[in-house]
Formats: structure tokens, C-alpha cells, sequence
């Protein structure tokens, strides 16, 4: 990694996405690992599924080992421009308000839960009660 470092965009990486040309954008760096395809533990589907994207996440999903990160300079080409990625966009469901289907009150579905369980043990101590006098 010299001073001259090239610096691509993500459209220019996007066009090496096949199995004689692949790159990969991983942490900010772009690396051509057309030569490793054929040696990935993971086989060349892997890596080309994860062309034309910021695959980082894909990279360190995986838990590669020391000696893969290591590995990786040997296949770096240049930094990716980062304003060319676009951000991403965490979905967030729309806010609902909460629906009482059944139209009971809360106070009373309240009661219910205390009571019921109440009248259930009331029971069971009755009939035991009436079954040991008896």
C-alpha cells in the first residue's frame, strides 16, 4: 500500500463482477481477488455474490480467520470513494395504534386475569376439601 493510492467509485468496481475480473469493497478497500476464486474455502459463488456492493458486512459475517485478513493485502488494488456508496436505510414498521379487537375494556380483561386464576385455585381447594371429608 503506497502513497499513491488509487481511489475507485463504486460504479467503477461494479463492472468487475465475473469469474475472470472480481473485485470486492471490504472495510473501505477495494481488492481484486479474481485469483483467489478457484482457493476460497467458500467456493467463487461466495465472492461473486458479493460484487458490486460494500461486502464488509458479507467479509465479517463470516468470522474469517487472522491469516485471511492477513491474505487479504496481497490482493489489494486501492480505496473505495465512500460518498459512492449509498447509505443504508434501516426499515422502521409504521407506528400503529393499539387495537382492542374484541372491544373489552382494559380494566376488565385486568380483572379477568386476576380473577380467573383466583376461581381456579377456589375450585381445586374446594373440591379437594369435599373429597377428603367425604
Amino acid at each position: 500500500m503506497g502513497s499513491d493510492v488509487k481511489v475507485y467509485t463504486l460504479t467503477e468496481v461494479s463492472t468487475h463482477n465475473t469469474s475472470k475480473d472480481c473485485w470486492l469493497i471490504i472495510g473501505g478497500k477495494v481488492y481484486d481477488v479474481t485469483k483467489f476464486l478457484e482457493d476460497h474455502p467458500g467456493g467463487d459463488e461466495v465472492l461473486l455474490s458479493s460484487t458490486g456492493k460494500d461486502a464488509t458486512d458479507d467479509f465479517e459475517d463470516i468470522g474469517h480467520s487472522s491469516s485471511a485478513r492477513i491474505m487479504m493485502d496481497d490482493y489489494y488494488v486501492g480505496e473505495i470513494d465512500v460518498t459512492t456508496i449509498p447509505k443504508k436505510v434501516t426499515y422502521t414498521p409504521p407506528k400503529q395504534p393499539h387495537y382492542n379487537q374484541d372491544k373489552t375494556s382494559e380494566f376488565i380483561v385486568r380483572i379477568l386475569q386476576f380473577l380467573v386464576p383466583l376461581l381456579i385455585l377456589g375450585l381445586a381447594v374446594g373440591i379437594r376439601f369435599y373429597t377428603k371429608s367425604a
